[in-house]
């Protein structure tokens, strides 16, 4: 059954979160897709999914993704994967807005802040 339904706007202190799929929107129990609108000079807060990997493809801008200890640029077309339960956070790094394709193979993922890691 092809079901539609509206994405779930999210405005966070760094820009938007806007959920396209997943159990939270109400149309699929067995992943999650989303969009993030970052802000340029703004970070979301470091956090990990325990239960999940996160993949992040950026569409526009270009941001920093700092994933354990590592930290990897992105700009247009590039992907990056988190691994589950790994520490991390997007800081968007560029003049313009950016524009993030988030994924998870899970409909519900686990969210835990984390500590802000001093050598960053």
């Amino acid at each position: 059954m092809i079901q539609e339904s509206e994405p779930v706007l999210l405005p966070q202190p760094w820009g938007t979160m806007i959920w396209l799929a997943g159990a939270d929107v109400g149309n699929i129990r067995t992943m999650t897709l989303g969009r993030m609108l970052m802000q340029p000079g703004s970070a979301n807060d470091l956090h990990s999914h325990a239960n999940c990997e996160e993949v992040l493809h950026v569409l526009s801008g270009q941001v920093e993704h700092r994933i354990g200890t590592e930290k990897f640029l992105q700009t247009p077309g590039t992907v990056v994967v988190v691994p589950a339960g790994v520490p991390h956070q997007t800081v968007n790094i560029g003049s313009e807005r950016a524009d993030i394709l988030i994924a998870f193979p899970v409909g519900e993922r686990e969210f835990r802040r984390e500590e802000q890691q001093e050598h960053w």
